[in-house]
């Protein structure tokens, strides 16, 4: 059974299948950490540069209605981001063909709450592309909500 950090990544994953992107990794390791999910589009408006990346790296924050730390907003500290900015230059010596691309690092805030059996028994939503902002879908016994989506998280970094 999966956890509730995975099944808010899948979640995110399935939604960003949703807008066009591709998933290459879900929980891609190196020894200096690991990225929850990364993706690339390979279109037109990148080529013409009306999107400003190609390839992204999404960590995914899931958290509860009582979380300390913002909804996991706070969770991107310095040091977690060198962490994924180290592995994301592992990923891309270890897959030279996406060096070149457009790349950016996105953060996705992800809520949940535990179901109660009569809604359990309800039929799971799969319809995940739709998913948006204050939107819920259920998965597992949870209903899951994207609570935010933050592209170019280290703007400014």
């Amino acid at each position: 059974m999966a956890n509730i950090g995975e099944l808010g990544e899948q979640a995110v994953a399935q939604w960003l299948e949703g807008q066009g992107w591709e998933i290459l990794h879900r929980r891609w390791h190196s020894r200096w950490g690991e990225v929850d999910v990364i993706a690339w589009r390979d279109n037109e408006k990148v080529a013409m540069g009306q999107e400003d990346a190609a390839l992204i790296f999404v960590e995914v924050k899931t958290r509860g209605s009582r979380s300390w730390d913002e909804g996991g907003l706070c969770a991107i500290a310095p040091r977690k981001q060198a962490k994924l900015w180290r592995t994301a230059e592992v990923f891309l010596s270890k897959y030279p063909a996406f060096a070149s691309l457009p790349c950016r690092f996105d953060l996705a805030l992800v809520r949940y709450r535990l179901l109660t059996t009569a809604e359990s028994r309800s039929e799971e939503e799969n319809i995940l592309s739709a998913i948006a902002p204050s939107q819920s879908i259920r998965l597992s016994g949870y209903e899951f909500s994207l609570h935010d989506y933050i592209p170019d998280i280290f703007v400014g970094v």
